[in-house]
């Protein structure tokens, strides 16, 4: 495989390699992504909620980029509502899967094999709103990819992050269950001590100079294959933040 990365990049090879190699049944409901399949509606729905007071007709015309798309579940989703989106991946097998999958659907995604930071670097403030999903529990430095985020916003615009929080609760049901027990994702997707307390994302993101808004859990039901927003962040959550 592949990439654009260059060396001492934000990035593990390992994990590239991983995600890589579920690239063509990414788009398949029932293959190994399709707990992502799930939680999407309520990811695009979350931005929505957020969103909407900035913005009269949802996300029509919202220029949004996001950070990690893999094949690009979230990101068709938020150009299908209107926004326009830019997309960025590492993995150029999952970039080639979501280019393909736009032409067959018809949705517009300007997608790009670039790491983050380089985007920073081009195009500082040139975003309404970044997301960045499944992501930080991946790379070496999450904080510097959060700082790179918060370069990328407007003043006004808004950061979306969802990652797995660092408890026993996590470890059993991301880790041991979904992976060893229920074989929903394959063995190795997660490695707990890459987990994120909120806590600690609320520290990268001051330190980015954003304000944190939200934090809300993200609960998921394997067994019904159902998802919704909760008050339980001690699993899955999302968070939302403003850059002043």
């Amino acid at each position: 495989m592949t990439t654009q990365a260059n060396v001492g990049a934000n990035y593990h090879q390992a994990e590239l390699d991983k995600f890589a190699a579920l690239a063509n049944r990414w788009w398949d409901p029932d293959g190994p992504q399709r707990a992502l399949h799930v939680l999407n509606p309520v990811r695009l729905d979350y931005l929505h909620q957020r969103l909407a007071p900035a913005a009269a007709h949802g996300l029509q015309g919202i220029k949004v980029l996001d950070v990690g798309c893999g094949g690009g579940l979230l990101s068709e989703a938020m150009a299908a509502a209107g926004a326009q989106v830019t997309a960025i991946d590492l993995a150029d097998e999952l970039i080639r899967v979501a280019r393909l999958h736009g032409l067959e659907s018809g949705v517009k995604v300007d997608y790009r094999l670039t790491p983050v930071e380089a985007l920073a670097a081009e195009q500082p403030a040139g975003f309404d709103a970044v997301t960045c999903m499944e992501m930080l529990e991946h790379v070496p430095d999450p904080g510097a990819i959060v700082s790179a985020c918060a370069a990328l916003l407007r003043p006004g615009g808004r950061l979306f992050l969802s990652t797995l929080n660092r408890t026993p609760a996590a470890f059993a049901l991301a880790i041991v269950g979904a992976e060893y027990v229920a074989g929903l994702l394959p063995k190795g997707t997660h490695r707990y001590a890459d987990f994120i307390r909120p806590s600690e994302l609320a520290a990268w993101l001051r330190a980015a100079g954003l304000q944190l808004e939200d934090v809300s859990g993200l609960f998921y039901d394997p067994l019904r294959q159902r998802a919704r927003l909760s008050r339980r962040t001690e699993v899955n959550y999302l968070a939302c933040a403003v850059k002043p």
